[in-house]
């Protein structure tokens, strides 16, 4: 059972909670979404989650879930035939999927199940780091950037699009990273599983 996905997705939820902020040229909206699992004892409510958790991929089910979509705009400045992007505007919609405890269980698998949940959170809270800084670096690579002899600004565009891609690569790269160190035999993922379905 997988703790989480990185995916360019946003799903319909059961509840949700919504907040923005900006860093530089980036806006970013974040909601999060949680669904029930119901048990009384760790490995009843492990199996709760498989049964309820966001998909990964067809078949699979989740614990946990980051996805987010990225999108950018540009104020373009033209100077004797030269293009440049005066401002970069990046929106990241960043979405999570928790699970949520729907009935009440005993205080001993309580004290387990807030640890597990805050493992949970600061995984996934890693993800929306890594994505928050891959706009971060995006904003960064495209403000000010000029491209000679493009009165129609189309090549400066086509630049810009290239470096949002090449940026995206890379950091995509570093989350795959991060889960598999995490999601590896003996790693935090299954620490977190341990923790909560210790007697």
């Amino acid at each position: 059972m997988r703790l989480t996905t990185v995916t360019l997705l946003a799903a319909v939820g059961v509840t949700f909670c919504f907040s923005s902020t900006a860093l530089a040229g980036v806006k970013v909206i974040v909601a999060t979404r949680t669904y029930d699992v119901a048990g009384m004892s760790g490995e009843a409510l492990v199996a709760s989650m498989d049964r309820n958790g966001p998909r990964h991929g067809f078949m699979a089910r989740a614990i946990a879930q980051t996805n987010y979509t990225k999108t950018w705009d540009f104020e373009f400045t033209k100077v004797r035939g030269a293009c440049r992007i005066k401002q970069a505007n990046g929106t990241l919609n960043l979405n999570f999927v928790y699970p949520r405890i729907a009935s009440p269980i005993p205080p001993a698998l309580q004290k387990h199940w807030k640890r597990f949940l805050d493992g949970v959170t600061a995984h996934e809270e890693t993800h929306g780091r890594i994505a928050r800084e891959m706009m971060a670096a995006t904003d960064k690579s495209l403000t000010g950037l000029t491209v000679p002899d493009d009165p129609e600004c189309s090549k400066t565009r086509r630049e810009a699009n290239s470096r949002i891609d090449a940026i995206y690569a890379e950091y995509e790269d570093k989350q795959n990273a991060f889960d598999a160190t995490e999601h590896r035999e003996g790693g935090h993922v299954e620490y977190l599983l341990n923790t909560l379905e210790a007697p």
